[in-house]
């Protein structure tokens, strides 16, 4: 596939990178823009993940909702730690700039997105995430996902791509390069997350709306 829908080299987190993503949304169902954060932020963000992770803060990631809730570390293997306010001054950053891109989808997308969640990710040598939907089955709040790298030197024989099928298109696969942000719809976008031979870090969140 072509991927000059995907990729830019200014700052995607200004007005002109929202426009960049709010048609590729539109258009595609999905989103790929490089230079999201400032190289300052992801550093700083980067850091703050990898101290939780050597400090052992990190919890085994679970899949499904409620009862059906588990760990199943073949099918889900990285660490998470969940954002909350005041967190850090790097988190509540980037929650800031989140906010702003909240705003945007509801203008240009009418999305009704109300709040966003989102946690640190990650992923140790090996491990990986198999395919999957963000869409719980009873429950349609979360909207829009969004992941957010923070590899510094990233480079493609490292893996670790976010890998993204979508319907009739074959697939699509988006190397975790820091600054880089991944945005598709959540019900609708089946993706997994391929092994890296290297740590792989980064911000995965979602943008929910009232049900």
């Amino acid at each position: 596939m072509n991927r000059t829908h995907s990729s830019a080299h200014s700052d995607a987190s200004g007005d002109e990178g929202h426009r960049r993503i709010l048609d590729a949304l539109h258009d595609h169902g999905w989103s790929e823009q490089d230079n999201f954060l400032s190289p300052e932020l992801t550093l700083s963000l980067a850091l703050e993940c990898a101290a939780l992770a050597a400090a052992g803060t990190l919890a085994l990631a679970q899949i499904s909702q409620g009862a059906a809730r588990s760990l199943q570390p073949n099918v889900r293997g990285d660490r998470i730690h969940w954002l909350e306010a005041g967190q850090s001054e790097a988190c509540d950053s980037y929650l800031a700039i989140m906010e702003t891109l909240r705003i945007a989808l509801n203008r240009g997308l009418f999305l009704g997105l109300e709040e966003y969640e989102s946690h640190f990710a990650f992923y140790a040598p090996g491990d990986s995430y198999l395919q999957h939907r963000d869409q719980f089955r009873h429950d349609d709040s979360r909207t829009v996902s969004v992941v957010v790298y923070l590899n510094a030197d990233w480079l493609p024989e490292h893996g670790g791509e976010l890998r993204l099928h979508p319907e009739g298109l074959g697939i699509w696969d988006i190397s975790p390069v820091g600054s880089r942000i991944a945005v598709f719809l959540s019900a609708d976008m089946l993706h997994e997350v391929l092994p890296a031979t290297r740590d792989r870090l980064s911000l995965t969140g979602w943008f929910r709306r009232r049900t």
